[in-house]
């Protein structure tokens, strides 16, 4: 009787059909955000003379990182840095991409304040 249960189960677990189920993970990169540090407090002092403005201290993108520029004293008018401008991000070029979000920065050549785009840098 063994010999005829053997047979019975191999030749039912024989006709039986296994599928194999493979799953897979998809991974989502999320990009990397270089975001603009918060505001330094800078005490001004006092203007060196009548007519001077303080254009105040902001952040701007050097090259690998943010650096701060101090507010200054200077003799032009000086209108309050614009809002930020609200950009959409494009997906990264590459995963060793990152994103350095548009920012205001000072120019001393009259010009002001001037965007600077934000943009995919590796």
């Amino acid at each position: 009787m063994s010999i005829i249960g053997l047979v019975t189960t191999l030749a039912i677990t024989g006709c039986a059909t296994h599928e194999r189920v493979v799953v897979r993970e998809q991974v989502v990169v999320q990009p990397t955000i270089m975001r603009v540090p918060a505001p330094i407090h800078e005490e001004r002092g006092a203007p060196p003379t009548v007519g001077w403005n303080w254009v105040p201290g902001h952040w701007k993108w050097e090259g690998h990182d943010w650096a701060w520029v101090h507010g200054k004293w200077v003799p032009d008018l000086v209108p309050p840095m614009p809002a930020i401008v609200v950009e959409t991000v494009s997906p990264p070029p590459s995963p060793a991409h990152y994103w350095v979000p548009g920012h205001w920065v000072w120019r001393h050549d009259g010009a002001g304040w001037v965007w600077m785009p934000g943009r995919w840098l590796r």
